[in-house]
């Protein structure tokens, strides 16, 4: 019986959130996990960032994130820590020590998304070179 409950559900998920429709609010989910930073902090967070490669997941604090993400600016990355926080992705930890420890790691829901960013940068990654060949061909012919 649990079985059918389940299936109804995400039937009923599939019709109510179609990111096609103009008032879907997957939509502002897909803005955000569609940033930049957001998909490095998952990376980062996910173990990617490793100078020996990929790791496993790990708790780091905002000072390395912020030594990690080169070009972000403080606000930037205040914002989108708080942003994957409020979105389950993430959880902040505070630990009462002289300075304040704050530590962010990944949660189940942002590890699951952190497989996917993975991908879309690793692929990136691989692709630049393509893409800047297709890039200076457009141009050329365009101007």
């Amino acid at each position: 019986m649990a079985t059918t409950k389940t299936a109804q559900r995400q039937a009923q998920a599939r019709e109510e959130y179609n990111a096609f429709l103009a008032v879907c609010p997957s939509r502002q989910l897909l803005d955000r996990i569609s940033d930049k930073w957001v998909v490095l902090i998952l990376c980062a967070l996910g173990g990617d960032a490793a100078p020996q490669g990929p790791g496993a997941p790990r708790a780091m604090r905002y000072s390395e994130l912020a030594r990690l993400l080169a070009g972000v600016s403080q606000k930037m990355l205040t914002q989108t820590l708080r942003s994957l926080e409020r979105d389950g992705l993430l959880t902040r930890t505070v630990t009462p020590t002289v300075p304040v420890t704050v530590t962010y790691e990944l949660t189940d829901l942002g590890l699951s998304l952190h497989r996917t960013t993975r991908e879309i940068r690793y692929w990136a990654q691989a692709h630049m070179g393509e893409v800047l060949a297709h890039r200076d061909d457009y141009d050329a012919a365009t101007s």
